[in-house]
């Protein structure tokens, strides 16, 4: 009897992975995941609604995030007359960012400085770059320490570090002529989208291509990729969103046809930079290793543009639940698309990395956000933090978390207490009155002020023509419904009523927010 059990065990394994060969023969990946994404933006859509109507910071976090991420427009105010004059006089056939730097930035090669850069606080500017390898370096330090030039020492430091330079013949020289050149492309008046956030971004991916699950998966070429897209992700970011340049009909917004604007700037500018004197960092590479670099360089930048993050997080949640991996616990990505799938997580998770930062640097990233976003400083909206975190990166960085078990878990950790720290700032709202609970209820609401506020999606069509439902694993229940960590009291906590179909959710479908 056992012997006919097991043979019948083997024969039913077998079948399953003729199942899943002819699915990924079929391509559906992005089927599956294109439905996660539809589903979690009604979802959201549906949680935005509720939060602009709980105050006037709700409201405007909202309206951002609706811009942001669903690519609903608002009105905004139009530009004057003379901004429109200056722009008719600008030939469209230029790259508008690119200025010609008097004096050039350049170091003779017989005298490179320890960092890359000439600093009267080098012994300090040492002991932060000992951490360079650890997550929640104080890049803030950095940029004092090494005379506001973050973005070179920190690119020198892991260029070496990883052995870049020789791997590639890349000229000391010219590597940090290149990079003074583009860091002087950043604009220091912008609060936040500046140099020292590119640093930040580009010290964060190079920590998460350190992760053991990643462990000798990615090329030397796709790691100089990798840290070459954070470094260039920003560079010469005006200080506003690509909604605002596109209802604006800005000379960028026209000349990038209202797609991903501030990103294929970005890029445009980076690439251009290469090309000025003594710039050219990949001068050794051959013409396939410069064609393949560029093509995966686009393809991070292009990623870091919000409008398309739900798209990301669906197909990397649908990653997660069909990942491959070796006897020794790290990913197998056999083939362009993965790879470059979990590259371009990996920037956007850099990019949406300072609420997983100890929390004195997260609130110093909090201000400049907010001073970038809204002008006038209204404090109230630093409250709504608790938002962003809830519908943007939690669900994103819980994912890769997923993806490198258990490798990213103390980020996580982190994350969730940043979160319930600004939380606690948040001054607690009054009982509903019985009317308003009423109300709850008939709208499917329950629960109080204590409870968690969690999602679960379901990959199934509007119309009933798809359905993909399986049941949750044991494990997955434990961790999303019985974690004591997500037992924290909210005081804005609800939690949707889930019947009994609702619950037999797939497994790729879950997406936690705490409220």
């Amino acid at each position: 009897k056992y012997e006919t059990y097991q043979k019948l065990a083997v024969e039913t394994l077998e079948e399953l992975d003729w199942c899943l060969d002819q699915l990924e023969t079929l391509q559906t990946r992005h089927s599956v995941s294109e439905m996660a994404s539809n589903k979690f933006k009604r979802m959201l859509n549906r949680e935005l609604t509720q939060l602009s109507e709980t105050s006037r910071s709700g409201n405007q976090v909202s309206e951002f995030i609706a811009s942001t991420i669903l690519q609903k427009q608002h009105d905004v105010e139009i530009l004057s007359a003379a901004c429109k004059e200056e722009k008719k006089r600008r030939p469209m056939s230029q790259i508008s960012g690119v200025r010609k730097l008097s004096p050039s930035p350049s170091l003779p090669p017989t005298c490179i400085p320890r960092f890359g850069v000439n600093t009267q606080h080098e012994s300090l500017l040492a002991e932060e770059l000992d951490d360079i390898n650890r997550w929640g370096i104080d890049i803030f330090k950095i940029a004092e320490y090494s005379g506001k030039r973050p973005l070179t020492v920190i690119m020198y430091t892991i260029f070496q570090e990883r052995d870049l330079l020789k791997t590639f013949k890349i000229p000391s020289d010219t590597f940090l002529t290149f990079l003074m050149t583009l860091e002087d492309h950043y604009h220091a008046d912008v609060a936040y989208h500046n140099n020292i956030h590119a640093a930040d971004v580009v010290q964060s991916t190079h920590v998460l291509l350190s992760t053991p699950a990643l462990e000798d998966v990615f090329t030397d070429l796709e790691i100089m990729a990798a840290l070459f897209a954070s470094a260039i992700h920003d560079v010469d970011h005006p200080g506003f969103t690509n909604q605002f340049l596109i209802n604006t009909n800005s000379e960028l917004a026209l000349m990038y046809n209202d797609a991903s604007v501030l990103e294929n700037h970005h890029l445009a500018v980076g690439f251009k930079l290469l090309q000025e004197e003594n710039c050219d960092i990949f001068c050794n590479l051959s013409k396939k290793q410069r064609q393949s670099l560029r093509q995966m360089t686009i393809d991070m930048v292009l990623a870091t543009d919000m409008s398309k993050h739900m798209n990301f997080l669906a197909d990397l949640k649908t990653m997660v639940e069909t990942k491959k991996v070796t006897s020794l616990g790290v990913l197998l990505l056999d083939n362009y698309s993965d790879r470059i799938q979990v590259l371009q997580n990996m920037v956007h998770c850099a990019d949406l990395s300072n609420p997983t930062k100890p929390l004195e640097l997260y609130r110093q990233w909090t201000d400049r956000i907010m001073v970038e976003l809204f002008r006038q400083g209204d404090r109230e909206r630093v409250k709504s933090n608790v938002g962003f975190i809830d519908y943007i990166v939690h669900p994103l960085w819980e994912t890769w978390a997923d993806l490198v078990h258990p490798d990213a878990q103390d980020i996580l950790d982190t994350l969730e207490d940043n979160r319930e720290w600004y939380q606690s700032m948040i001054p607690r709202s009054p009982s509903p009155t019985p009317e308003e609970q009423d109300s709850r209820v008939t709208l499917g609401i329950a629960g109080s002020a204590g409870e968690k506020f969690q999602f679960e999606l379901t990959l199934e069509e509007e119309d009933g023509e798809l359905e993909a439902e399986e049941e949750l694993t044991d494990k997955d229940r434990s961790r999303t419904m019985m974690d004591p960590r997500h037992a924290q009291t909210s005081p804005h906590g609800v939690a949707p009523v889930l019947d009994s179909s609702e619950r037999e959710t797939t497994s790729v479908s879950i997406l936690q927010l705490e409220t």
